[in-house]
């Protein structure tokens, strides 16, 4: 465990994002090996598959993944307020409802998700091979639960490094499935998700038992399962603060989505590759706003707002500095890594790819910033404003997906993100300036006294 209250905040910050960043990039290094994997033995349809369907999947994934890190807030500030009762009391809530969470979206997932497909204009070369795909990822979705459940306990009070250590063994048994169903048992585009299933099922055990075995001064004890209306009130405001931010800008993601599939299948393919890179590009600053929500819990729960300021300025600076490097890595390589990943020669596809992703990259000056004030808003417990934010994205894209992409086609698509992030960081900005932490923190002791 790691004390985040004490030490130089860049050095803390960095040291708990470093781990982070490693298994994060792995995890998506390993999902870029997955499409390559499907593109070459399976081809640029199952390819446009995953794609097109990875959206779908990414709402509820991402919804169920914010909702642990919303959970994981309480535990880490009583964990900086070193009141471990309240922190076993809070471990035993995210238990709950995290596993009913998951029950309830997977059910309703298996039930809609054809519905969903027909509503986003899947094309119907792509339609069975997506329904067979999502449907077995769908079914690995209370996995995926328990892992970030588990990581997000541990992350709270400081370690950062045993969710990664079960993840690269996870991912790592992942591609060696990976070849054996797709290209030894040639089970298609359904082998590589059962690969995934059982990966994920993998690093939830994994994590889940290094926690029992190593960490159990965080556990809860008997009288921690007593269901208490102050605790669970907190744990799901914070957590559906959190799902929602993820859920509301995927549900976004979701409907641009729609209008790429109807610019054709060579857009959907070249959008899955861009994406597949721009996701590895972004972990690096999601990791330290990752760091950011902990770090800011913590000194929050140990009244500390001068740490809290610090910690944001030093926190601004460093995903200046890597946004940056990832610019001069992006113009330099960009184009041969996708065309690799694609197995396209197509010029279209590539020349899109290359067009969004060299869009994008340049605005991560704006994405960098607005991570870390959002992540750092929901550490110090103020849960509307960065909700309201992805609301904005989420309206940018529709109001996208309805206008601009039928009028400009695929460069409306590459500048949706772009718009929608300056305008949320307007926005966060402007709070994060108006009730600095220590605004913040006075005004939650008066209403507890």
């Amino acid at each position: 465990m790691k004390d985040m209250t004490k030490g130089y905040p860049a050095k803390v910050i960095i040291m708990f994002a470093l781990p982070l960043m490693v298994g994060f990039i792995f995890q998506q290094f390993y999902n870029i090996a997955d499409s390559k994997i499907v593109s070459l033995y399976v081809g640029t349809g199952a390819f446009a598959a995953v794609g097109a369907t990875g959206v779908i999947s990414n709402v509820l994934i991402g919804f169920l993944n914010g909702l642990t890190q919303g959970f994981s807030i309480p535990i880490a500030n009583s964990f900086g307020a070193k009141d471990e009762g309240r922190m076993r009391k809070n471990v035993a809530g995210t238990i709950v409802l995290a596993l009913s969470t998951s029950i309830v979206l997977t059910i309703a997932g298996l039930i809609w998700i054809q519905d969903i497909l027909v509503l986003l204009h899947t094309p119907d070369d792509i339609m069975e091979t997506a329904l067979n795909y999502v449907r077995i990822i769908l079914i690995g979705i209370t996995f995926t639960a328990l892992y970030n459940m588990c990581a997000n306990i541990l992350r709270a009070v400081g370690d950062s490094r045993t969710p990664v250590y079960s993840l690269l063994i996870a991912v790592v048994m992942n591609i060696a499935l990976d070849l054996l169903f797709v290209r030894v048992f040639d089970w298609g585009i359904e082998g590589a998700a059962v690969a995934t299933v059982i990966a994920q099922a993998v690093a939830a055990l994994l994590c889940g038992f290094i926690l029992i075995a190593r960490f159990r001064e965080i556990l809860p004890k008997r009288e921690s399962w007593k269901a208490e209306g102050a605790i669970y009130s907190e744990l799901i405001t914070t957590g559906l603060s959190m799902g929602l931010m993820s859920c509301i800008v995927h549900i976004g993601t979701v409907v641009l989505q729609g209008a790429i599939n109807s610019l054709g299948t060579l857009y959907v393919t070249a959008h899955t590759a861009a994406r597949k890179v721009f996701d590895v590009l972004t972990m690096t600053l999601y990791t330290i706003s990752l760091a950011m929500t902990t770090y800011v819990s913590q000194n929050t729960g140990a009244g500390r707002p001068d740490r809290v300021r610090q910690g944001v300025r030093h926190a601004l600076l460093i995903v200046s500095g890597i946004t940056t490097v990832l610019i001069i890595v992006c113009l330099t390589g960009g184009r041969a890594v996708l065309q690799w990943i694609t197995t396209s020669k197509d010029a279209v596809t590539i020349d899109a790819a290359v067009m969004y992703l060299q869009i994008s990259i340049v605005f991560f000056y704006v994405l960098g910033p607005l991570m870390v004030l959002r992540c750092s808003l929901q550490g110090m417990g103020r849960k509307v404003i960065p909700v309201c934010s992805s609301i904005l994205e989420m309206t940018v894209k529709v109001l996208s997906a309805k206008f601009f992409v039928p009028a400009f086609g695929y460069v409306g698509v590459a500048y949706t993100e772009p718009i929608s992030w300056v305008v949320m960081l307007v926005l966060l900005a402007g709070a994060y300036i108006l009730k600095k932490p220590e605004k913040h923190m006075s005004s939650e002791r008066l209403n507890e006294s």
